[in-house]
């Protein structure tokens, strides 16, 4: 798999959490759709939408795990400072 730029990672949360705010002619789409992270659904006598696959879901909960995590561990160096 191809490492996603901070746009095409943000694009890809946009298509999660807001699909019908997104620019439809943004670049990183193309990327997303060849790494299978996201399809377009047709939707009848609408543009098509971008959909998350199940790929691009578990890339971001994978990320969401990970930020939780660092927070964590980040709450836990400060407690250790503090004694």
């Amino acid at each position: 798999m191809t490492m996603l730029s901070p746009h095409e990672f943000s694009t890809l949360m946009l298509v999660r959490n807001a699909p019908d705010q997104l620019d439809m002619t943004r670049f990183e789409l193309d990327t997303l759709l060849d790494c299978q992270l996201i399809s377009l659904e047709p939707r009848l006598g609408e543009p098509r939408r971008p959909t998350l696959t199940p790929a691009g879901v578990s890339l971001l909960d994978a990320a969401a795990r990970l930020a939780r995590q660092r927070r964590r561990e980040e709450a836990a160096r400060g407690e250790e400072n503090l004694a």
